[in-house]
């Protein structure tokens, strides 16, 4: 039934939570829309993963000669001299965002979250239908 469906609007507002809740099997096709996208986005989670931001800051320096020589190297490679503080923190994102789903699955693709018979389930990976 779930198949057959155009887009998820066509189930009434009070059942998409039980009608998430209850499929063993979920797959969005590309072509999705973001509203049905946000749909799968809550009901698949979220998760804990690593960002690394890296910023570039440009070095004063405080000694004569060591601007000098700064200025040198500014002049030889059309670069400032400048070091690079990096930070890293968990984040908690949404496995496949709605945006990413609407956007982001190619033609001929589809993001499936498979359940097994005991109701274990696994991440949703994306899928080529082609093969």
């Amino acid at each position: 039934m779930v198949l057959a469906l155009r887009t998820v609007a066509d189930v009434p507002e009070g059942l998409h939570g039980p009608l998430y809740g209850a499929v063993g099997c979920q797959v969005a096709m590309s072509g999705i829309t973001t509203w049905d996208g946000s749909r799968f986005a809550r009901a698949w989670g979220t998760h804990w993963v690593e960002m690394r931001d890296v910023a570039h800051h440009t070095v004063w320096a405080e000694k004569p000669t060591t601007r000098a020589l700064h200025a040198l190297r500014k002049l030889v490679t059309s670069k400032a001299v400048t070091t690079e503080a990096v930070t890293i923190r968990q984040v908690e994102r949404e496995r496949w965002s709605s945006s990413e789903l609407a956007n982001e699955v190619p033609p001929g693709h589809a993001v499936a979250a498979l359940s097994s018979v005991r109701g274990e389930r696994a991440v949703p990976l994306l899928v080529d239908l082609h093969a």
